[in-house]
């Protein structure tokens, strides 16, 4: 099996086993450990291309979560028969719904051959210098650590020698030295139950019809479907109407904000919308048959999901129940 295989079989574990976090990209300086798989062209040699496996470490700074100047040094494993320097740009995409952020890297690399362990084809070959593009995926692991994969083309561009394309499989693990400060949580305060008050009867007035309103309105933490405790009033509001009057019935909807894709946060606003209704029943004793669920995912906002605040706001289950009562003599 080739190097090249082998790097790329270790990045395809360590991006399966980082999957189940989410965490947001970080910023400032950060240091961290690499391995690159080289293939170098042919043309370079005589015989054929070949491979080296390179060790290196990485120090860089990003900015503002979309870029980053990194540099780097490297030395092959179990050998010096190359030695690696290089400067790079980064530019980070969106993250997506698993926390995983796409990226483009371009730089310059320059590489240092040792002629006794590589059997050059042209001349001027021990000291090069390459453009490099590529392709990758960035992860934060928690609020430190960041793991990175990409693919890189590397262009020869010194000693006046055209058609020389190396490939490069690079896999880092950086370290932040600047985490980002935790965001004390604030509970929301609990919506208060509306309820339509009767204005004071006439005198000798005719018994008035009123319309009574109960509304419900449970927010949800980012990509969880937990009823919080701070809802049981709203809850038990909503149960009293319904055991108060049991020819009404709840229509309960779930929605989420408009992080993730369409099909996982239709799932989600199903499961968050799934969990109240099990409250109602199981705190509350509502007969299950009386309440319908309905799941929107992100298809109807009531606020900016662009800012922190109104993704917080979209991401809720809401019923309402009306009801008629005979106020007056």
């Amino acid at each position: 099996m080739s190097k090249l295989s082998t790097v790329g079989i270790a990045g395809a574990v360590v991006l399966a086993s980082s999957m189940a976090g989410n965490v947001n990209a970080n910023e400032g300086l950060y240091l961290g450990g690499s391995v690159t798989g080289y293939y170098l062209d042919s043309e370079r040699f005589a015989g054929g291309g070949e491979e080296a496996y390179v060790g290196g470490v990485n120090l860089g700074y990003r900015f503002a979560n979309s870029w980053a100047l990194e540099a780097g040094y490297g030395t092959e494993i179990g050998g010096n028969a190359i030695d690696t320097l290089r400067l790079d740009s980064l530019y980070f995409f969106n993250e997506n719904t698993k926390g995983w952020q796409p990226y483009v890297v371009a730089g310059v690399a320059h590489y240092e051959l040792n002629d006794s362990d590589y059997n050059f084809s042209q001349v001027n070959q021990e000291y090069t210098e390459q453009l490099s593009l590529g392709l990758g995926l960035s992860k934060m692991l928690d609020r430190q650590w960041e793991f990175r994969s990409d693919v890189r083309a590397l262009h020869k561009v010194s000693d006046s020698q055209g058609g020389v394309d190396d490939l490069a499989v690079n896999m880092a693990l950086n370290y932040y030295f600047n985490p980002p400060k935790p965001v004390a949580a604030i509970e929301p305060a609990p919506a208060p139950v509306v309820i339509t008050p009767p204005p004071p009867p006439a005198p000798e007035a005719e018994p008035e019809v009123r319309t009574i309103t109960v509304r419900l309105n449970v927010e949800f933490e980012f990509d969880k479907a937990v009823v919080r405790a701070i809802y049981g009033d709203e809850l038990e509001a909503i149960a009293n109407a319904m055991k108060a009057h049991e020819d009404i019935d709840l229509v309960l909807e779930g929605h989420t904000d408009s992080i993730g894709g369409d099909e996982y946060n239709q799932g989600l606003s199903e499961r968050r919308v799934a969990a109240v209704e099990a409250k109602l029943a199981e705190i509350y004793g509502i007969n299950p048959e009386r309440i319908s669920t309905v799941g929107y995912g992100e298809a109807r906002p009531i606020a900016d999901n662009n800012t922190k605040e109104g993704r917080a706001r979209n991401r809720r289950v809401i019923g309402e129940l009306s009801y008629t009562e005979v106020f007056g003599d």
